[in-house]
This record gives structure tokens, C-alpha cells and sequence, in this order.
């Protein structure tokens, strides 16, 4: 299997060379890196050209590293269930750069595309329904980012008086903000809530 993936691998640099692409193994799939402008084109190779046949779009999403000038990976993986081979193609964004929508090489990136935007805020250009698909109407922030709290910024609760649904500020009280990192099953140094039923006399 891991020839055929080279295989395949000097196939794809060799008919799509000069559109800025690099192939590498990693973790026993073959992963191209591709730039936004050649996208839709590569990807078309890949699924209409007989030695690829990627007819299927499995998964799209994203990964952030903030470090970075451009923050963002797209990630495509893509089956060929003729060949029985899988493939990842990664492209690199920011938040200002869109990357084109292939709602139309696959109509099931419809929904892929709007929670990478709804978690990350990846834009996609030419979407025609670029909107939040998981999260509340009016969220602020992308949860998928790792500069996003952990607590986000505000909180729902049912409110009895008003007999609707209420927003607020994310409130926690102090007790909430101490931990102290300690694994239960590498032996805390205190008696953990609970234990004290099964000490012996």
C-alpha cells in the first residue's frame, strides 16, 4: 500500500508540477500541501483523473496554530473507493484570506465549510450560505480557536421571570478557578470527597 502511495504521490507532482504543490508521507497517509489560487484545480485532477479517482470528499476541517502568520490549515481527506486509497490535501489561511469553496467539485462541502467558518472563522470564498451552522445566533468568537476561553464569553440560562431564554456575562466564583493538577489515579496527597466512606477504622 505504501508504494502505491508513492506511486501515486509521483503521479500527482508530475502532472500538476508548477502549481506551487509538495507531497510528503505522514502517518502512513500521503498528504499534499497545495496553495489557495491551484485549489479547485487540483482537486479536480483528483477526482476526475483515472490514476486518482477521489470520488469521495470524507471530511473537511480545520486546525489552528496561532503562532503562525498564516494561523490556519484547511484540511481535505479525500477516498478513492476505486483504488481503495486515501488522500490529505492541506492549504494554508489566515483570517483575511479566503480560500475557494468546493461546493462544486463536491456539494457535500457545503456543510464542512460552514463549521470550519463557524469554529474557526476560515472564510470561504463563492459559499453560497456562508453562515454559523453549531453554534447560537449572535455568538461571538470562534470556539476552535486556541485563543478562545475555555469558559467562552457568555452563558444561556432560562430565566423564570422573563419566561425566555437570557444571556449573560460568563460568571465563575473563585472555587472554580482553583485546581490543582493533581490525577485522582496518581494518588492525591489529601483525602479526595467521597474516599473517606471506604477509609478502615
Amino acid at each position: 500500500m505504501k508504494h502505491d502511495l508513492n506511486a501515486l504521490r509521483e503521479h500527482i507532482l508530475d502532472k500538476r508540477s508548477g502549481f506551487g504543490l509538495t507531497a510528503q508521507m505522514s502517518f502512513g497517509d500521503l498528504t499534499v500541501i497545495a496553495v489557495p489560487d491551484t485549489l479547485i484545480g487540483l482537486l479536480l485532477f483528483l477526482r476526475d483523473d483515472p490514476a486518482c479517482k477521489f470520488s469521495t470528499l470524507i471530511d473537511i476541517c480545520g486546525v489552528d496554530f496561532p503562532e503562525r502568520a498564516r494561523r490556519f490549515d484547511v484540511v481535505y481527506h479525500l477516498l478513492s473507493m476505486h483504488r481503495n486509497q486515501r488522500i490529505r490535501i492541506k492549504v494554508e489561511t489566515d483570517e483575511q484570506v479566503a480560500v475557494p469553496s468546493t461546493i462544486g467539485v463536491w456539494p457535500a462541502a457545503n456543510w464542512f465549510e460552514r463549521e470550519a467558518f463557524d469554529m474557526y472563522g476560515i472564510q470561504f470564498s463563492a459559499h453560497p450560505d456562508l453562515r454559523r451552522i453549531l453554534t447560537d445566533y449572535g455568538f461571538s468568537g470562534y470556539p476552535l480557536r486556541k485563543d478562545f476561553p475555555l469558559t467562552g464569553f457568555v452563558e444561556a440560562r432560562y430565566d423564570d421571570a422573563q419566561k425566555r431564554v437570557v444571556y449573560e456575562p460568563v460568571k465563575l466564583v473563585q472555587d472554580f478557578r482553583k485546581f490543582d493538577f493533581m490525577s485522582p489515579w496518581e494518588g492525591a496527597k489529601y483525602v479526595l470527597p467521597g474516599d473517606e466512606k471506604g477509609s478502615k477504622p
